[in-house]
């Protein structure tokens, strides 16, 4: 029988959990959020956000896979039979998001090339979607590939899978080991330029300052908890495969709060390089920093080359070394989300891990040619939204109250925690597990729900986008139903003779 894959250092296991949690997100989607909810003040409720839900989650999910010992799937399937669908819907979601995900870092593989000599022009905006995306076709449309996007697609792949066929030691926890050292000191380099460059001064102060009648706003807060969650590899089904490779004596809940801490202070680091930037762009256009605030794809693909093509030297060094971070912070992530179903896959089918990584990742890179398309954007956008929206914050949610309202697990996982870290829990531990996480994210998804009923009054359409019916149905709701739908249908195929002799593997 196969022996299970274990970390070979501690040191490895927190850098691939903070290289999973280290994403895209932290970089393009913090600092706007950060300024739009009250800038510096916006730090007290994300600060309390952190504590109260974030850790909390991460300890849960850490003592879960180490505990039970298996994938997402197999570990909910060791915790009570009746649940193992949760963690078929957790892998499915991860599933869905490594399709475009792969694609977003083959951009940034591409713009890095631009960075170089500065192929975007001053037209950054036109060049990201008419001459690179080649976007000419409408939503629902396919067209042809595009081959700008479909070369660092194939590279993208074929580093994430070469990554996952050697291992967790020798694959993972060694990639992670480059990437993310690497992807801090490029990043450094980045905000000393940035807050060094006339004009920086204005932005970070906009970025820092606070606004402290904003939170007494609850949408601040949930947004708060919100950027959280979303940042932190919540409820992908990372953090319960992760932690299942931890050997059995492993500080679970310091591991947590390292890793907790190390992805916020990413954060903020990205945020005082951006606004720091954009602070620079504002004084060059002689326009107020709030002007020029940009979050998401437009502010990395569009933005940020604008503000490179300002730099008053090195131009295309700086653009190279942004661009080279995202890839990194992508990377790290990507290989993260598709270890969860590769690891599902070969427990559940009792396959060789190369089997497991050629079929799912496989399938992965396959389905992502769909988003190196003329259409693939709009198909990213819906997907994006969708899984994000209905999957990430409803698995999370779901995930929560089955485990502390209706298995009442928490006591059993407090104890298991605490036999085998030096910071013990206390009654916050599952005051917020049980009471504030529950009804935050519950908020946050009727919130969600009724944002999107009202969409249905005030838009043409009536849906995300303004998109048809049609093309909203199969590439929105359809992609966030697939992953629990699969999810069940995945429970009913029985556990592999070895998975299943591997039982007394439980910890505890």
């Amino acid at each position: 029988m196969e022996k299970r894959a274990q970390w070979g250092t501690r040191a490895g296991f927190i850098l691939a959990a903070v290289g999973s949690a280290i994403g895209l997100g932290n970089i393009w989607r913090f600092p706007a959020t950060a300024y739009e909810n009250g800038g510096g003040a916006f730090f007290i409720p994300y600060l309390f956000a952190l504590l109260t839900a974030g850790i909390p989650l991460l300890v849960m999910e850490f003592t879960v896979g180490h505990k039970f010992r298996g994938s997402a799937p197999l570990s909910f399937f060791r915790m009570n039979k009746k649940t193992e669908w949760l963690g078929w819907w957790a892998v499915l979601v991860a599933f869905v998001i490594s399709t475009y995900y792969a694609v977003v870092i083959a951009w940034a593989m591409s713009y890095s090339v631009f960075a170089v000599n500065l192929s975007w022009g001053d037209d950054t905006e036109g060049f990201l979607f008419s001459d690179y995306l080649n976007l000419s076709v409408d939503p629902g449309q396919t067209g042809s590939l595009v081959p700008g996007v479909f070369i660092p697609l194939v590279l993208v792949w074929l580093v994430t899978l070469g990554v996952l066929f050697a291992g967790v030691k020798k694959g993972i926890e060694r990639a992670n080991k480059i990437f993310i050292p690497t992807l801090v000191v490029l990043f450094l380099i980045i905000v000393l330029r940035a807050i060094t460059l006339p004009g920086a001064a204005e932005g970070l102060q906009t970025f820092f300052e606070p606004n402290f009648e904003s939170i007494t706003s609850g949408k601040v807060w949930v947004a708060a908890y919100g950027q959280i969650f979303f940042s932190l590899s919540i409820a992908f089904a990372i953090m319960i495969t992760y932690s299942s490779y931890l050997p059995k004596k492993s500080d679970i809940t310091n591991n947590a709060f390292i890793t907790g801490f190390s992805n916020s202070s990413f954060e903020l680091l990205a945020g005082i390089g951006v606004f720091g930037a954009l602070g620079f762009m504002a004084t060059q256009n002689n326009v107020p920093v709030e002007d020029v605030v940009s979050g998401g794809v437009g502010l990395a693909f569009v933005v940020f080359p604008q503000i490179i093509n300002e730099f008053p030297a090195l131009n295309g060094l700086f653009g190279f070394l942004f661009f080279i971070s995202l890839v990194l912070a992508g990377l790290s992530s990507l290989i993260s989300i598709t270890e969860t179903y590769v690891a599902a896959i070969k427990e559940k089918f009792g396959i060789s891990r190369a089997a497991a990584v050629g079929f799912g990742g496989g399938l992965s890179a396959v389905l992502s040619i769909l988003f190196a398309t003329q259409g693939g954007l709009f198909f990213l956008d819906a997907a994006d939204y969708f899984i994000n929206q209905f999957g990430i914050a409803f698995v999370g949610l779901v995930e929560v109250v089955v485990i502390a309202w209706f298995l009442r697990n928490l006591n059993s996982f407090q104890s298991h925690a605490n036999g085998i870290s030096d910071l013990r829990l206390g009654g916050w531990w599952k005051i917020c597990l049980g009471v504030i996480t529950p009804v935050v994210l519950g908020y946050m998804m009727f919130d969600l729900f009724k944002t999107n009923l009202l969409r249905q009054f005030e838009t043409e359409t009536g849906n995300y986008g303004g998109y048809t019916d049609a093309f909203i149905l199969y590439s929105g709701w359809f992609v966030a139903a697939f992953a629990i739908v699969v999810g069940f249908i995945m429970m009913t195929k029985r556990w592999s003779a070895e998975a299943l002799e591997d039982s007394h593997k439980e910890v505890g």
